[in-house]
């Protein structure tokens, strides 16, 4: 069998003028032997014909119905799977139907596909959810062979990937045999990735982990200004530059442009038509607020050369093969090491092919992200992905899934259950706790009829009777919780995609904003329908997501330090060795000058007086996320020598306490303030702990089936969500304050808002360093882009701008 498949695939290949790699053909045997595993190779190697292949060829003929799910995270790139298997069908000569389900399925297909499944099926996993959830679901699944997860590392660090590890231990349940493979780019705990995919009771015979054995060459060009002087001390934009962008986006043939943020894509696409009308027509935009045909139109338009190029976020980050895209460029820091070689990968995106991505700097410091980001790539420095475990929220979803469907018994799934990463360790009273809060709601709601969810047979059996409660549940299914989403129609009728409600909630009628690529005009808003015209004035406010900019990762906060340091230490003055730190050369004597450049082994404190107070700047190169918490840790430590307000801000570099009294920082410093020792419990006592896990509540509450989002058409405000949950927290607080979804709030403040395994790895980093204190006279360049950001969230008479413009000339 092995051979055999090995040929057909072969021939194959060679008749499409390709010769396979060898981790291909390694996959193709492994697969033909019975084996499960994980495939890691650089983007645009080849990795989907690696398993699509085997799984088509060693598959029962004779058999029909679904025999391969394939889960890809995102709904772009199934479209592009569907086009791969299809020419593999058709090239192999094979009786097989693709078939796609996802939340842009239409009702017809969704139809079809509840009385027949494909033979192929690309999915999401919260369309494979809702299939598990039919009546008759063991039947649609009873001739599955294999399922692959595609891009395996990027639903890792989400509730996602617990959605999958549940849906696998019912799969395998169901088929024992059944093959498991995972695709995954290089991550920093690929052996982590293997585990959590495969289980507790990994499939027989032993998975295994396929390499590629060769290396993705990536080419990285920064577009630079003519003077260092160009670019500001902070900003996320770039705008400055898009003069010297616009040659590079002409040249290409065609062009994917990357930012950060949505606000930040419709922005560039508004300013680069300002510069080049003559791109009119050319040039489209690519978010996950557009609407979908509007998205599927800018996806054919580049992938038959109609458009030039298209302004987009991370939308279009994985996996999809635009054989047309030439050029990448990315405006601004992606922040992580990982999403930039993912990016860098869409062009070149052929095995043996070379990316080649133009990075845009939008501040000076980002010069030397730059630097960094490239040395990390050829060190081959990836960041881990940190998986969620203990998702309670999940799992009672999960649970009223299998009720919603056949119906499941307690003993058989906590014994699924187990056999998963994220549940293994649960305890036969949490496993009861849960069954009693689909049952009954838990103690403090068994009172009230609507929580009651789930019955019990008398064979024991749980499931779900009730049609209305099928019915909600089924359209609440998912761990994507955003922020009220309201639709934007055109007065013509016309739909354009959805918006934050928060947004909308501060225009007035008759305002103008940017969205899809459009000046629009606000006319009205009825319920959650935004009805808009266009808009005559290119003037407008640019719509803001929740969610904002990524935080800096781990791994280029480290090269970051390094970087830094060999700016100043080596003084490089070649444009060739390194042309970004060449540049910001004046930049670096500036702080030399006013301050210090610290090396990777030292940590610079700096402290001036100024008119506003005395400022303390921290620069730990730990992204805003570990900062906020750190700073928050280090104004309470402070705290404890003498009473001191603090005000607070930071960003990916460093943090600054501001106070209107001197700050015994030395004092400090000899106390060893950035000691681990006690620190959770000063973590807690230096931040509104309670209200942080409130928060999060919401998204957990939504998840879990305690708050229904509301019927399409007529969705809950999401003002009433959040007053929802909250009474829902307060009465868990209140009265049951071991409730499981409560402490699974206070965990994710921790693990994933403060970020506290990577604060205590800082700390001890810092405890080993030399500490260097310097008094300044005038604020240094590090610490600028600080102070610009606390200014944006003051209201003062004065402009930002004049502001800025005064500090700099301090």
């Amino acid at each position: 069998m092995s051979a055999e498949l090995i040929s057909k695939a072969t021939d194959w290949f060679q008749s499409k003028g390709w010769k396979p790699f060898p981790f291909q053909e390694e996959a193709w045997e492994k697969y033909a032997k019975g084996r499960s595993g994980l495939v890691n190779a650089p983007t645009g190697s080849g990795k989907t014909y690696s398993l699509l292949l085997p799984a088509m060829l060693a598959a029962n003929p004779k058999k029909k119905g679904l025999k391969v799910i394939w889960i890809t995270p995102i709904r772009a790139l199934s479209k592009e799977i569907e086009q791969a298997s299809k020419r593999a069908v058709e090239g192999l000569s094979l009786d097989w139907e693709v078939g796609v389900r996802t939340g842009d399925t239409s009702q017809k297909e969704k139809q079809k596909q509840r009385v027949a499944l494909p033979d192929l099926l690309i999915t999401t996993p919260e369309s494979l959810h809702l299939l598990m959830s039919q009546k008759r679901a063991s039947h649609l699944f009873r001739n599955l062979e294999c399922i692959v997860v595609d891009e395996w590392h990027e639903l890792l660090g989400s509730k996602r990937a617990v959605q999958v590890e549940l849906a696998l231990s019912k799969l395998k349940s169901w088929r024992p045999k059944l093959r498991v493979w995972g695709i995954s780019a290089t991550i920093g705990n690929m052996d982590d990735a293997m585990d959590i995919l495969m289980g507790t009771n990994p499939p027989r015979p032993k998975p295994v982990v396929i390499r590629a054995n060769h290396e993705k060459q990536i080419e990285v060009v920064s577009i630079l200004p003519d003077d260092v002087t160009e670019l500001p001390w902070a900003g996320h934009l770039g705008i400055r530059l898009l003069e010297k962008v616009i040659p590079t986006i002409k040249s290409s043939k065609s062009c994917l442009i990357f930012t950060n943020t949505r606000s930040q894509a419709e922005i560039w696409y508004q300013r680069i038509l300002e510069v080049a009308p003559e791109l009119a027509g050319w040039i489209g935009m690519h978010h996950g607020s557009i609407d979908k045909k509007l998205r599927h139109w800018v996806e054919d338009a580049l992938h038959t050369g109609d458009l030039k190029a298209v302004v987009c976020t991370s939308s279009l980050d994985l996996g999809v093969d635009f054989r047309p895209v030439e050029t990448i460029i990315q405006i601004g820091s992606p922040k992580g090491v990982a999403r930039f070689i993912q990016r860098a990968g869409r062009s070149g995106h052929q095995p043996g092919a070379t990316s080649k991505i133009y990075f845009v700097p939008t501040h000076t410091l980002e010069l030397i992200e730059a630097s960094a980001l490239r040395a990390a790539i050829n060190q081959q420095i990836i960041e881990e992905r940190m998986p969620y475990v203990r998702s309670f929220d999940v799992l009672l979803q999960w649970l009223v899934t299998l009720a919603v469907g056949e119906g499941f018994y307690a003993s058989e799934a906590l014994e699924q259950l187990r056999s998963t990463v994220s549940f293994g360790s649960i305890t036969d009273r949490e496993w009861q706790w849960c069954l009693n809060f689909i049952t009954h709601g838990g103690e403090p709601l068994e009172g009230y009829d609507e929580f009651h969810r789930v019955e019990v047979d008398p064979d024991g059996k749980y499931v779900v009777n009730s049609r209305k409660v099928s019915f909600r549940h089924r359209l609440s299914m998912g761990t994507i919780v955003s922020e009220g989403l309201m639709k934007v129609r055109l007065a013509s009728g016309g739909f354009l995609g959805t918006i934050e409600e928060y947004f909308i909630s501060r225009l007035k009628v008759g305002e103008v904003f940017w969205f899809a690529g459009r000046n629009l005009e606000l006319i009205e808003v009825r319920g959650m329908t935004v009805k808009v015209r266009k808009a005559m004035t290119k003037a407008g406010k640019v719509p803001s997501w929740q969610g904002g900019r990524m935080p800096l990762s781990a791994q280029l906060g480290a090269m970051l330090r390094v970087k830094l340091g060999e700016a100043y230490i080596n003084k490089i003055t070649t444009a060739e060795e390194e042309p970004e730190l060449h540049m910001i050369q004046p930049l670096i004597e500036l702080q030399a000058e006013r301050s210090m450049v610290p090396s990777e082994k030292e940590l610079l404190i700096e402290y001036f007086e100024s008119d506003e107070g005395y400022h303390l700047f921290i620069y730990p190169f730990e992204g805003r996320l570990v900062h906020e918490g750190m700073a928050a840790l280090i104004a309470y430590r402070l705290g404890l020598f003498s009473p001191i307000t603090f005000s607070i801000a930071m960003n990916d570099y460093g943090f600054e306490l501001l106070s209107d009294q001197p700050i015994p920082i030395e004092d400090a410093i000899d106390s060893d303030i950035f000691s681990t020792t006690d620190l959770r419990e000063d973590i807690q006592a230096s931040v509104n702990e309670t209200e942080m896990a409130r928060r999060r509540f919401r998204d957990i509450a939504h998840i879990s089936g305690l708050v229904f989002g509301g019927y399409p058409g007529k969705p809950v405000k999401v003002r009433h969500l959040q007053s929802n949950s909250q009474l829902f927290f307060n009465v868990f607080l209140e009265d049951e304050p071991d409730n499981l979804l409560l402490l699974e709030a206070y965990e994710e403040v921790h693990t994933f808002q403060l970020e506290e395994a990577r604060m205590r790895a800082a700390m001890e980093r810092i405890m080993s360093q030399e500490i260097r204190l310097i008094y300044m006279e005038k604020p240094s360049p590090l610490s600028f882009p600080i102070m610009v950001d606390r200014l944006r969230e003051k209201i003062s008479s004065e402009s930002l701008q004049d502001q800025v413009k005064r500090m700099q000339e301090w």
